[in-house]
């Protein structure tokens, strides 16, 4: 998430109302999770086993829970609960609101995009040329429909990332402010769910089709051309892609990488990432041929213990 303008180190902090390590002109541009951090950007870290991977990163401002040596070019935000104040800064820079009518006014949708009935239509979306956009369908906030997108009944775009800290009273949200961008020619069948980015984008490439009641969650980018069938479901932070099949009920780990071309068959569990261009089943995943061969080999273990019977060795 970038911030519509420069801010500096002293403002931010005074926002927040924390301390502050760096120069008080050092320029602040927006905020976003570790793994999409720019120069310029905020990341929050809250346990030490993270710090490092906080300060090493490419976010030039790390909002933090203790005071720790300052790496070169970069500044601290010293926070008693960066979570909290990262929420604050998202909520003060302008998360996706609920709807108070059908379709703001402040879309912008193709004069030839279709639009079914009971259709919600957050702030600032852009629906592209020749989209179709089916019954009871809700488009978040600042959501971007490219050309000839198609999304059938009941589908969801821009639903609330699936991420909470546990607190003892409870589980706190961390508020998403992202986006969901569908490229050109992308279908999404019924009932599916997009979930936003919490600062970033989820994205969906050119071409790609997705079946009934499929789920992919905040931050993950789906290549083009790919195929993901029904009951799908998909993680935050994953990189799917080019041109990789998903068939149904597959599970998908967050944060890793399935390769281009790669082919998931159905009820397959993927826990970690998946190289390109070969079959992969069961779960965890392994490639097919190795997987079917393992199950074959235990199909034939009773055979074998009743010859080790008979020849009294069992």
């Amino acid at each position: 998430m970038k911030f519509p303008r420069e801010h500096t180190l002293k403002e931010i902090a005074g926002l927040l109302g924390v301390e502050f390590v760096g120069p008080e002109s050092f320029p602040v541009l927006g905020l976003n999770e570790i793994h999409v951090v720019e120069p310029g950007d905020i990341v929050f870290v809250d346990h030490p086993k993270y710090y490092d991977k906080a300060l090493e990163s490419k976010a030039t401002v790390v909002l933090i829970n203790k005071s720790v040596d300052c790496p070169d070019g970069k500044a601290l935000l010293i926070s008693d609960d960066p979570f909290r104040d990262f929420n604050k800064l998202i909520n003060h820079f302008g998360p996706p609101a609920v709807p108070k009518q059908p379709i703001d006014p402040t879309a912008k949708i193709s004069p030839d995009a279709i639009i079914g009935a009971n259709v919600v239509i957050g702030a600032n979306v852009v629906i592209g040329a020749g989209s179709v956009i089916h019954p009871n369908v809700s488009i978040g906030d600042n959501c971007i429909l490219g050309k000839d997108v198609v999304v059938q009944a009941g589908t969801v775009i821009g639903s609330n990332a699936f991420y909470y800290k546990k607190r003892p009273e409870g589980y706190d949200r961390l508020i998403s402010g992202g986006r969901v961008i569908l490229e050109d020619r992308v279908e999404l069948g019924a009932l599916c769910t997009i979930d936003r980015g919490v600062t970033g984008d989820t994205r969906i490439g050119t071409g790609s089709k997705l079946d009934n009641q499929v789920h992919v969650g905040h931050d993950t980018v789906i290549g083009a051309g790919c195929l993901i069938a029904s009951q799908a479901g998909i993680a935050g932070c994953v990189i799917i892609e080019d041109g990789v099949t998903l068939w149904g009920q597959v599970g998908v780990t967050s944060a890793i990488t399935v390769g281009k071309g790669a082919v998931v068959l159905a009820q397959s569990g993927i826990a970690k990432s998946l190289e390109g261009g070969k079959t992969y089943f069961g779960s965890p995943a392994e490639e097919a041929r190795d997987r079917l061969k393992q199950l074959a080999g235990v199909r034939q273990i009773p055979a074998i213990l009743e010859t080790l019977k008979k020849q009294g060795k069992a």
